[in-house]
């Protein structure tokens, strides 16, 4: 008998994880390698965060906490909630785990069946599908085209709904797109959940601060709330505040599907790290004023990797509402070949020699479940995303 577990077998490793490890090996072997592939900001923690968990340190608050966050941080969830997206909440509706992707799994382990399904946006982050398998369900894509900016039309979500739905997992911002849905294309798609009364919703807002221009943030149960009793509203500190290795992810929802979570979370990891609860704290009560700074860097990186990756020929990229991601098409690029004879057949093969060729890591577009694309982090600096670009563009001139 096999002395692993069978379930193992549905799920596959992250490639955003295997794209930056290649990276980082090929660095450390010298290499001259610019890694577009990390969804991280470059930006350090903000001053008054890391002060705050120095505090915490030195004033001993180092044991456990609840197993799903402490109150005083429960508390400062649900006035964010209400101060930034008019939802209101009481601390018994809000579970906070060791970063946003322990929230997501922990509602899918304790809500999933055998059976059930799970309607994910393509392209998708690529952790939500793998999750759903974990917990025994079925993703089902639904994909949005380039044409539409790759967001979901409220068509495409209603012919992906059966009996069988239970979730809708939506992004907004997406990563890998920055792909962001307005007021108006939200309501859309609420429309149609408001006809199919057994699909709940969960929403990943974690690039909620991260839009730009006047693209303005909305989430499901604020647009429509009707649907507040049936949505999971998911955030985290990690990516507007830069505290991705913090780990500190929540959720607001219905108190028995809190209640739920937290009796997964109870069984599994317990509380996060106290100290991090106390950094986020600081993080959601305190000053806001750097992200207004920090999204004024980011449009700019965005607007040079667009117009760059655009100049590149084979290359179309769409200019992202939000995050920090872009996610341009290659499809010019298919069948064409690199000096040495390799034939460009997909998207994963361009990124392969891409980084083979001129060191820029990328990753492919299969892994978020829609090709021929990549998805290009410019969450680094101008230096490197102008010499990244350049070398995109020599690499696509030479091809033949």
């Amino acid at each position: 008998m096999p002395f692993l577990s069978q379930t193992l077998d549905r799920v596959k490793p992250s490639p955003t994880i295997t794209v930056t490890t290649k990276a980082a090996e090929l660095k450390a072997a010298g290499r001259d390698i610019i890694a577009l592939g990390a969804g991280e900001p470059d930006f350090d923690t903000p001053e008054n965060i890391k002060a705050a968990a120095v505090r915490a340190i030195a004033a001993g608050k180092t044991k456990y906490t609840a197993p799903d966050g402490m109150p005083e941080l429960k508390q400062a969830i649900c006035t964010k909630l209400l101060r930034d997206n008019k939802l209101s909440y009481t601390t018994a509706q809000v579970s906070v785990g060791t970063g946003g992707k322990q929230i997501l799994y922990n509602a899918l382990i304790a809500t999933i069946n055998a059976g059930d399904e799970v309607i994910i946006p393509a392209p998708y982050w690529v952790s939500y599908p793998d999750m759903v398998l974990l917990a025994g369900g079925t993703p089902i894509f639904a994909e949005a085209s380039l044409e539409n900016g790759y967001k979901l039309t409220a068509a495409e979500l209603e012919a992906a709904i059966t009996p069988k739905t239970k979730w809708l997992i939506f992004n907004s911002p997406s990563n890998p797109t920055g792909a962001g849905y307005n007021w108006n294309e939200l309501s859309a798609l609420t429309d149609v959940l408001l006809r199919h009364p057994h699909v709940w919703i969960m929403t990943d807002d974690m690039y909620e601060h991260l839009a730009y221009e006047d693209f303005e943030f909305c989430t499901p149960a604020e647009v429509e709330p009707a649907l507040y009793e049936r949505t999971l509203t998911c955030n985290g500190v990690s990516k507007a505040y830069a505290m991705t290795g913090w780990r500190i992810g929540y959720a607001a929802g219905p108190q028995h599907l809190i209640a739920a979570m937290r009796k997964v979370q109870s069984q599994s990891t317990s509380n996060p790290c106290s100290i991090s609860q106390w950094a986020a704290l600081e993080a959601l009560n305190g000053t806001q004023e750097f992200l207004t700074t920090n999204n004024r860097t980011f449009s700019r990186r965005r607007d040079l990797v667009v117009k760059m990756l655009n100049e590149a020929e084979g290359i179309t990229c769409p200019t992202p509402q939000g995050a920090f991601y872009v996610y341009p098409s290659v499809a010019g690029l298919i069948g064409k070949k690199t000096s040495n004879g390799l034939i460009i057949k997909d998207d994963e093969t361009f990124a392969t020699a891409l980084l083979d060729d001129v060191g820029v890591a990328v990753v492919f577009g299969a892994a978020f479940g829609l090709s021929p694309n990549f998805r290009v982090s410019y969450a680094t600096s101008d230096v490197n995303l102008q010499e990244a670009c350049k070398r995109i563009q020599n690499f696509c001139r030479r091809l033949i």
